[in-house]
């Protein structure tokens, strides 16, 4: 499904996701930008709906050209849009064909899908995720907290990751009912065995205090800005 000629030009940039008690990174973000580094919002506001679909398909295609040219030593992560995937059956085979072509198993992706988003059909989109699990796909909740159907979605896609809002994790370590939700988010996930990223960290506080709580994965300003079309060796903390 090639794009328009009318598609906006576009490039991505990356950002790492780590592991504080490993100290490593353990995937790339890949975040759709414009030719000059312009934020995602201002590349998708200038995509027509009706083409939105295509250019979901072919963005993910470039995302995983450019971050194997990047020399990607780990997973990736993909933003995935769900009501294009659902309008296009053959988005995630597509996908697992531009990753084979640029030499990406499948197994080191990582789907991810903003809670806030729209699915108007979430069984069927459960259904297209669990059916290409097979394919060693990884399924990640981006977002997760900023919405309404969190607890569904967990119960729902059965998510590998989920990915904290940053808006619940700002300055946590001085408030209290955010420390609540996250140490029963925290118990919930390890009960049913899905990693726990704390997304948005900027500050050495809120990073102390997620640690005394047990996260280990992060991805934020503290440790890495993203890089345009380049992959960042981000700044691991202290222990």
């Amino acid at each position: 499904m090639p794009l328009p000629s009318t598609t906006p030009p576009f490039s991505y940039a990356f950002q790492p996701i780590i592991d504080a008690v490993e100290r490593r990174v353990v995937s790339y973000e890949a975040l759709v930008r414009g030719p000059a580094g312009e934020p995602a919002f201002e590349v998708l506001s200038r995509v027509p709906e009706a083409q939105r679909a295509a250019f979901d398909r072919a963005s993910r295609a470039r995302a995983l050209a450019m971050a194997a040219q990047l020399g990607l030593p780990c997973l990736l992560n993909l933003n995935l849009l769900p009501h294009g995937v659902l309008a296009d059956e053959d988005a995630i085979d597509a996908t697992l064909r531009a990753a084979r072509e640029a030499g990406l198993p499948p197994e080191r992706l990582v789907f991810e899908v903003t809670e806030s988003d729209a699915i108007a059909d979430p069984c069927g989109f459960a259904a297209l995720v669990n059916r290409h699990k097979s394919d060693g796909l990884l399924l990640a909740i981006d977002d997760f907290g900023a919405g309404q159907s969190g607890l569904n979605l967990l119960a729902d896609f059965q998510p590998d990751m989920i990915k904290v809002d940053r808006h619940l994790i700002h300055g946590i370590e001085a408030h209290g009912p955010r420390q609540a939700i996250l140490r029963g988010l925290l118990l919930t996930c390890e009960l049913l065995g899905i990693d726990v990223v704390a997304e948005g960290v900027e500050t050495p506080g809120e990073y102390r205090w997620l640690r005394t709580q047990g996260v280990r994965l992060y991805q934020g300003y503290l440790f890495a800005r993203p890089g345009f079309e380049a992959l960042p060796v981000p700044v691991m903390p202290g222990a």
